[in-house]
């Protein structure tokens, strides 16, 4: 726990020192991008006061997890807005909306939103920290909630969107990096869907049958197991993670076919996607973590299954 605190710490620096960069270059900037910018940064800020002071009062705090798939819809058509409604802009809101969307159903599913935007079902990660040692103060957990779970995850969702930004005021028409970026952020959300739908069916079916009296080990095979290894679930251990992560990266690409990109294929709005892994690292090893405590054959399953590419054999 105190490497994933330093290594949390550590990013936000990092963000930091973006952010500090950004500002310090925005006078090369037209009164177009500064105004949008502005906008993002009010939206982004009023959601990590939200998140944060909500989350400490009602001790909810997946506050966050619930705005995860909106804000980037609210940010990508203020910025399709603000361009005059660029065609390129527009492309990428609409992409952006359909994950949104997508997730935000999906998320409705497992009880998160309620009348009450406050109340909801909490995600199981918050209330297993909550009882780490070094986290059970109320103190570390009020600094924990500010930094990483309101602060570091809001600007994060403001950094993924800004390859959109800067493209907002290119000339250049519609290209190849376009059609590719567009081509495979819907490729990769049709693997997220795919793969959350069929956890939600596997989960779905099992609880049923637990709720039925029976015990795990009684289930029928695969579902004794008590995670999912049918589907997309057999060959990668984390497919839903890998349409996330690729969604991202994919629609990164439209920087490049804006003609905006500084070095090669980088620009300063890669550091969006490549948090965005980072942050996916720790999640995915915090959850297997869990797994590994929960289910006797979830290391086993490990060894077997890749996290996200199929290039193995498998058992299950």
């Amino acid at each position: 726990m105190k490497k994933s605190l330093g290594s949390i710490i550590t990013s936000i620096i990092i963000i930091v020192l973006i952010a500090l960069g950004f500002a310090l270059s925005s006078y090369n900037f037209g009164e177009v991008q500064i105004k949008t910018i502005i906008t993002l940064s009010i939206v982004c800020g009023c959601s990590i006061l939200y998140c944060f002071i909500v989350g400490e009062i009602t001790k909810n705090n997946s506050q966050m997890d619930k705005l995860w798939s909106i804000l980037p819809i609210i940010y990508t058509w203020i910025i399709a807005g603000y361009s005059g409604f660029n065609v390129r802009n527009v492309l990428f809101a609409i992409v952006v909306s359909l994950w949104g969307i997508r997730l935000t159903s999906n998320f409705a599913r497992k009880g998160a939103y309620k009348l009450k935007f406050w109340e909801g079902e909490e995600d199981y990660r918050w209330q297993v920290l909550r009882k780490n040692k070094y986290l059970s103060n109320k103190f570390a957990w009020g600094a924990f909630d500010l930094l990483f779970i309101s602060l570091y995850q809001n600007v994060l969702v403001l950094l993924i969107c800004l390859p959109s930004f800067v493209t907002m005021t290119s000339g250049a028409s519609l290209g190849t990096f376009d059609y590719l970026a567009i081509g495979f952020a819907l490729l990769f959300l049709m693997i997220e869907t795919i793969a959350d739908e069929q956890q939600m069916a596997f989960h779905t079916t099992k609880r049923k049958m637990l709720n039925e009296g029976k015990s795990l080990e009684d289930l029928p095979d695969p579902y004794n197991l008590g995670f999912n290894t049918t589907g997309l679930w057999k060959y990668l251990r984390h497919p839903n993670y890998l349409g996330e992560q690729g969604i991202w990266i994919s629609l990164y690409f439209v920087v490049l076919g804006a003609q905006v990109a500084n070095y090669g294929i980088f620009n300063w709005t890669i550091i969006g996607p490549l948090l965005l892994i980072f942050l996916f690292m720790g999640s995915s090893s915090f959850s297997e973590g869990v797994s590994s405590t929960k289910y006797k054959e979830y290391k086993n399953y490990q060894d077997q299954v890749y996290k996200y590419l199929p290039f193995h054999k498998f058992k299950y």
